[in-house]
């Protein structure tokens, strides 16, 4: 039994509220047992500059952030360069989005999601990705309302879940004390259909074996699929 009454394959409570704030198109406060996530979509009438002028696809890109007081100690605001860590799980939100997105199909449309964590307790950057898919819905569905997309550019539902290793047992979304003493590590974002975005495993001190990965990936679809159930 875990230190929070938890099964060891069982999630922790979860909870979407739609239309958080007032101003975005899409926005959702995203609940992983203590760790909350205010998550927002806003969209720009223009693509990347980045991107060839006969290129007509949208995009959808992501930022990322944790409020000073997100965790037990203050963390500094990034306002001038932003760490590796938060440019790294901002990228992840966005490759993660992107995979259930057909882009043709949102010509010149920016959609960005922001994540900004007021309450960390592991597992910000799978509930980011969670809220963020509910955000990018949400907001999709006011754009084809406005006549300003023609058509649904999502392909399928796509979630994301931690799980790891402590003591020799695997175990499902992780809040932050299970996280800081995880034998292994994982992410793993997968699409409704079972397709894998992203199964990123670590072992932070000696190496697992073949099994134990097949079990975390069983673990976590097991996870995801009920997830994308309360979607």
């Amino acid at each position: 039994m875990r230190a929070d009454g938890r099964d060891n394959n069982q999630l922790r409570d979860i909870k979407f509220t739609r239309n958080f704030t007032k101003h975005a198109l899409g926005s959702v406060l995203t609940e992983f047992g203590e760790t909350k996530v205010i998550v927002t979509a806003s969209v720009e009438k223009k693509k990347p500059k980045w991107m060839d002028e006969d290129d007509k696809r949208g995009w959808v890109t992501a930022e990322y952030s944790m409020l000073p007081s997100a965790t037990n100690t203050r963390c500094k605001r990034e306002r001038e360069k932003v760490s590796g860590r938060t440019q790294e799980i901002q990228r992840l939100i966005g490759r993660s989005l992107r995979a259930c997105v057909d882009l043709a199909k949102m010509p010149d449309l920016t959609i960005t999601i922001d994540a900004d964590v007021i309450q960390a307790d592991g597992g910000t950057r799978t509930a980011s990705i969670c809220g963020g898919f509910l955000a990018l819905k949400d907001a999709v569905e006011k754009l084809i309302k406005t006549g300003e997309l023609k058509e649904n550019p999502i392909l399928e539902p796509v979630a994301a879940i931690s799980a790891g290793i402590i003591e020799n047992e695997i175990l499902l979304d992780l809040n932050y004390q299970e996280d800081s003493h995880a034998r292994v590590d994982s992410n793993i974002i997968l699409t409704k259909s079972g397709k894998i975005v992203d199964f990123q495993t670590t072992a932070e001190g000696e190496p697992y074996e073949f099994e134990k990965m097949v079990e975390i990936f069983s673990i976590a679809k097991s996870g995801i699929d009920k997830i994308i159930g309360m979607y």
